[in-house]
């Protein structure tokens, strides 16, 4: 186990709040690094380009924001989950008035994240530690135009941050015209997607997914980008050419096609506390 507290980063294990984080350096590509937490690919960084996303999903992320918004845009963008700040180190290069907040519950990780990775100081980028539900529930009504989630306890995000009533405080920290993205990673059975497209759909009047056609089918776990908004979104040409031509090509849905694939799943809740029997 690495006890560094080198500025730059350098392969090894290195003792985290929540367990163990390792760097890995990208044998292909200078300057570039996997970081894993717990065993579980979190995030890849290039340091001399920001712009570079090596996580697939991510690139999906990163095409639906900008088909949605042009590099001029203000975004006030909130990201819960933060590992190495991939997509903040993205979108700070993308869209020079960007501001952000990435929500991290390592306050170790964060640490070292921070002093790894040349990533814009705040309040370009701020990094704050806490719970992401936590964070997001004190946040200002319509304060933030995007909001991303990916969050994860081994290969799936916490229940508690996947419900309507989580998702109802997302939208309520939304401007109009924002979007809600999550990462959702799932089996092939797909129940946790469709319930979370359901839950998602239940709060947003406009929703669309992105995977690539294995997963939809059923063939392997993996990733599914789920949005939603008050607007209409992905409803590019563009988008959905460009992700059909992508490293993994990969299929956009728009509402009908997300609603009909998530018809029967249930929508998610918060479990409530058993309420006390009356005395007697």
């Amino acid at each position: 186990m690495a006890n560094k507290n080198d500025q730059d980063p350098a392969d090894g294990s290195y003792q985290i709040d929540t367990g163990t984080a390792e760097l890995i350096s990208d044998d292909e590509r200078p300057d570039s690094w996997l970081l894993k937490v717990n065993g579980v690919q979190s995030s890849h960084v290039d340091l001399t380009d920001p712009l570079r996303l090596d996580f697939e999903y991510m690139r999906w992320m990163a095409a639906l924001i900008e088909s949605h918004w042009n590099t001029e845009a203000k975004l006030r963008a909130l990201h819960l989950g933060g590992g190495a700040c991939s997509m903040a180190r993205y979108l700070a290069a993308a869209y020079a008035n960007a501001r952000q907040v990435v929500v991290e519950i390592d306050g170790r990780l964060a640490e070292l994240v921070r002093a790894w990775f040349n990533i814009p100081r705040a309040p370009l980028v701020k990094i704050r530690v806490g719970e992401a539900r936590e964070v997001l529930e004190s946040l200002t009504d319509e304060s933030r135009n995007l909001i991303i989630r990916d969050v994860f306890a081994g290969p799936y995000t916490p229940d508690e941050l996947t419900t309507a009533e989580f998702t109802e405080h997302a939208k309520r920290v939304l401007t109009t015209g924002g979007i809600y993205m999550v990462n959702c990673g799932d089996a092939p059975n797909l129940t946790r997607a469709k319930q979370e497209m359901a839950t998602i759909g239940s709060i947003f009047p406009h929703t669309v997914i992105v995977a690539d056609p294995p997963m939809l089918k059923g063939r392997r776990y993996g990733n599914v980008i789920i949005a939603g908004s008050d607007v209409p979104i992905g409803d590019d040409p563009r988008l959905a050419r460009q992700l059909l031509g992508g490293g993994v090509p990969a299929q956009l849905w728009d509402d009908a096609r997300v609603r009909q694939f998530s018809a029967g799943a249930s929508v998610l809740h918060d479990e409530k506390e058993d309420e006390p029997l009356p005395p007697g």
